[in-house]
């Protein structure tokens, strides 16, 4: 007899959970963050039935679009992991078991757990403390994606690059709606902290106390795009367009994706002005503000740019050192502050990365009971380090220095002998040496094509008058830092 789902089979080992979960890294890995996110972060893994895995997802829709798509490539994932699995079964998460018949000594056939008691599917929502009371299905929750638990405004680390936005989002979350701040226009960079407001925005407004709860709907723009393409097919675009506009809050992350999709930004163009009309809030996000969005209509951008635009500049340092201390706090994992300095002056690209970088320094001192320290950080970040190390360039060099001492760039590889021209020159292919891996033919020829001896005469030349000159020292070290940073 088949095993129960949710049950592991003999022929699966116990560590079904660990298999669960690097089979669905390599998918990320492979279709990307935004693909995963759209369509195959809902899977969750029912169980086992012999030599058949099961996973569940939470629409037909979504069940078909991931068989067709992904089926072949989870089957051989699976394969890869137990060589005995023959079949992975897609189903609806409210869809019982259709090929298990009731027999005196065999349960009758369950539902789908919740991902809580598997523990086998990505957290999606804010775990229930206890099982709600069966109520009617809101048309609108198929449309709408999860918000992430963790991205709360008690979680949002403010500082100077972001304190603006911050501002605007409590706004929003407190008083929806508002005169000014409707639309309210999200950008910046990618992992800057536009989604996490985003999400904010969304627990803060369910949360409020009025006479009804007011309904949030949130979705990245791609989502929006495959949701509408979805309608268009099913023939049910009246049944889209009501969901939307029926929400109190419509909350669009990514705008950008919808560039070069006319058909798309037309149906969010009438979804936008319904929605603005009926005095219902909107929340866009984009990494570009609205007048800089090419590729997306006039008529649209002029209106998502008359309510509150609000940027989210680069990190400082004070923010990811104030980032890092607050996740250092969540974790109650002590790290010291030369720790959480190096990976604030390291890592500067955004906070995602930094967050990222510190889990994975906790996640491997706790693993083997050994304290953070920076030695170990180097050493357990040595990857991540590497690919944010600055990559000075020999014509990059060359064009500071030359600015430094107000020389010509043309300069750098003439002929000229001069004292105020051979000198920089110099300088520069010491930095060049210091600062870059190329080798000294390859400096030379940069430089006029000068023998690979001229350049070592010029590196020897620049550290014996540093030893000898602490101004010029001083001088150079300046040009390093400059380069470095």
């Amino acid at each position: 007899m088949d095993d129960a789902v949710g049950s592991a089979s003999p022929a699966f080992p116990p560590q079904l959970a660990e298999m669960w979960a690097r089979i669905r890294g390599r998918l990320r890995d492979e279709v990307g963050e935004i693909e995963y996110r759209t369509w195959l972060r809902q899977m969750t893994l029912s169980g086992t039935r012999g030599d058949e895995v099961v996973i569940l997802l939470p629409t037909r829709f979504l069940r078909d679009w991931v068989r067709g798509h992904y089926g072949d490539r989870l089957r051989a994932m699976w394969q890869a992991e137990v060589p005995a699995v023959r079949r992975v079964e897609f189903r609806v998460m409210a869809e019982p078991r259709a090929d298990t018949e009731a027999t005196p000594d065999a349960p009758a056939p369950r539902p789908a757990a919740p991902t809580e008691e598997v523990g086998l599917a990505e957290p999606l929502a804010r775990p229930a403390l206890r099982a709600p009371e069966p109520k009617a299905a809101d048309p609108r929750a198929e449309w709408s994606a999860p918000l992430d638990p963790r991205f709360t405004f008690d979680t949002f680390v403010v500082g100077k690059p972001n304190e603006f936005a911050h501002a605007c989002a409590r706004r929003v979350a407190e008083k929806p709606a508002s005169p000014g701040f409707n639309p309210l226009f999200l950008y910046g960079g990618v992992g800057l902290g536009k989604t996490h407001l985003m999400h904010a925005i969304a627990w803060a407004i369910r949360e409020l106390d009025g006479a009804r709860p007011m309904s949030v709907a949130y979705m990245s723009a791609e989502k929006f795009m495959y949701r509408f393409i979805a309608a268009l097919r099913a023939q049910s675009t009246m049944e889209f367009k009501e969901s939307l506009r029926s929400v109190d809050v419509l909350l669009i992350d990514d705008l950008q994706f919808l560039i070069g999709k006319d058909n798309t930004q037309e149906e969010f163009f009438h979804t936008f002005n319904a929605l603005v009309d009926a005095g219902k809030q909107i929340v866009v996000s984009s990494d570009k503000p609205p007048s800089d969005l090419a590729g997306i209509e006039d008529r649209l951008r002029t209106r998502l740019g008359c309510g509150m635009v609000a940027d989210i500049h680069a990190t400082t340092y004070e923010l990811r050192i104030s980032v890092l201390q607050a996740k250092a706090r969540q974790q109650n994992v002590p790290v010291p502050p030369k720790v959480m300095e190096f990976l604030a002056h390291k890592i500067t690209s955004n906070v995602r990365e930094l967050e990222g970088a510190l889990n994975r320094l906790i996640a491997h001192a706790n693993l083997f009971g050994r304290p953070v320290t920076l030695e170990g950080a180097q050493e357990v970040l040595h990857d991540i380090l590497r690919a944010h190390d600055r990559r000075v360039t020999v014509e990059e060099i060359q064009k500071r220095v030359a600015e430094h001492y107000n020389i010509r760039l043309t300069d750098m590889s003439s002929p000229r002998r001069a004292r105020n021209v051979a000198r920089p020159r110099q300088v520069a292919m010491y930095l060049a040496k210091q600062l870059t891996s190329r080798s000294l033919p390859e400096i030379g020829r940069r430089f006029g094509g000068r023998d690979h001896t001229t350049v070592m005469h010029a590196v020897s030349r620049v550290a014996e008058l540093m030893q000898q000159d602490s101004a010029f020292a001083e001088d150079v070290e300046l040009l390093r830092k400059m380069l470095e940073t």
